[in-house]
């Protein structure tokens, strides 16, 4: 069951993360695409990688999973990226919309990277 939720979840981190990344470049180009609600989205998204990591964990302490280093790896820079994405938000206010449109993206394409070393 774990192993499901965590393949399942490793397609949602990518479209998440996809749809929030280009709503994002959006807003910075558009005022219209502002609200609250991307805000929320980019929250789940990137919560849910802090899901999949713990899934992992669980998953490679239970002895469930065999995987190549490199999946572990994308997973938790993809963790960190997260929050070195949230701690240079005041930093670059101006420009949070490119600061997470870029994050977003990025942390999709780290999804995938991982899902291609994954068993």
């Amino acid at each position: 069951m774990i192993r499901s939720l965590h393949e399942g979840g490793a397609w949602f981190v990518v479209v998440a993360n996809a749809v929030v990344g280009c709503w994002a470049l959006a807003a910075h180009r558009w005022e219209a695409a502002r609200s609250r609600a991307l805000w929320i989205a980019t929250a789940v998204a990137q919560g849910a990688i802090a899901v999949q990591v713990v899934l992992g964990v669980v998953l490679q302490s239970r002895g469930s999973a065999h995987l190549d280093d490199f999946h572990a790896f994308y997973g938790f820079v993809a963790f960190a990226t997260v929050g070195i994405l949230y701690s240079y938000r005041n930093q670059l206010r101006a420009h949070r919309y490119l600061l997470y449109g870029g994050g977003g993206l990025f942390l999709m394409g780290l999804a995938l990277r991982s899902m291609q070393f994954s068993s």
